[in-house]
């Protein structure tokens, strides 16, 4: 039941997206293909012109399973929706109540805020290869740490980074997401499970496979 109330909810959530699609001011081109910031922070890679599936991609910086999940599924990904084959939303969460966590996947989402559009993605990677661990003892993400890998992606805004300008918008914006846990997966308001892990699997949903039952 309770994945059945989630998988309503997000694909609330989806629509909502559906709607933002159509308006953005692309950031990044290449092909068609764009990458924008919404205003409620979550990042869209797509061709905004085409008709491709949208998959939306719920994350903490802070969770290692994300940090698993990008590792496996992230090339084919981003390969599909410079294609055209998918729109993908990224959404930036702290899903983390207990500290370290908590702290630590604020700060990096803050600084990921301050990240340009054209710099974004090589920031997420960097994110991830430097996740706080081990999980729920490390602290991690320290803020001049944060400045100095923007600065290797090509951004430097240690400013915003170091004063973390996004942080509360950050926390508010995640409260109105109605997440049980991350990385959620959603293709086309179908919540996904473990296919999500699966480039493979995933690629055959998004290319017209048949959806998974929740």
């Amino acid at each position: 039941m309770m994945k059945r109330l989630l998988a309503v909810a997000v694909a609330g959530l989806a629509i909502a997206v559906l709607g933002v699609l159509a308006f953005s001011e692309p950031g990044e081109s290449s092909d068609g293909v764009t990458l924008s910031r919404q205003a409620d922070g979550s990042m869209v890679l797509a061709d905004l012109g085409s008709k491709a599936p949208v998959l939306d991609v719920y994350e903490d910086f802070d969770c290692p399973v994300c940090k698993d999940m990008h590792g496996k599924v992230d090339t084919t990904i981003q390969r599909l929706a410079r294609e055209g084959r998918v729109k993908v939303v990224f959404h930036t969460v702290t899903i983390f109540r207990d500290e370290p966590m908590r702290s630590n996947s604020i700060r990096a989402a803050a600084a990921a805020r301050c990240v340009p559009e054209a710099n974004w993605l090589a920031f997420r990677d960097a994110l991830y290869a430097m996740q706080p661990a081990p999980h729920g003892q490390a602290s991690g993400f320290a803020v001049a740490d944060l400045a100095a890998a923007a600065r290797k992606a090509g951004a430097s805004v240690d400013s915003c980074v170091t004063s973390q300008s996004y942080a509360d918008v950050h926390v508010a914006e995640t409260a109105k997401i109605p997440l049980e846990g991350t990385p959620t997966v959603v293709l086309d308001g179908q919540l996904l499970g473990n296919e999500a892990f699966d480039p493979a699997a995933l690629e055959k949903l998004i290319t017209g496979g048949v959806g998974v039952q929740v």
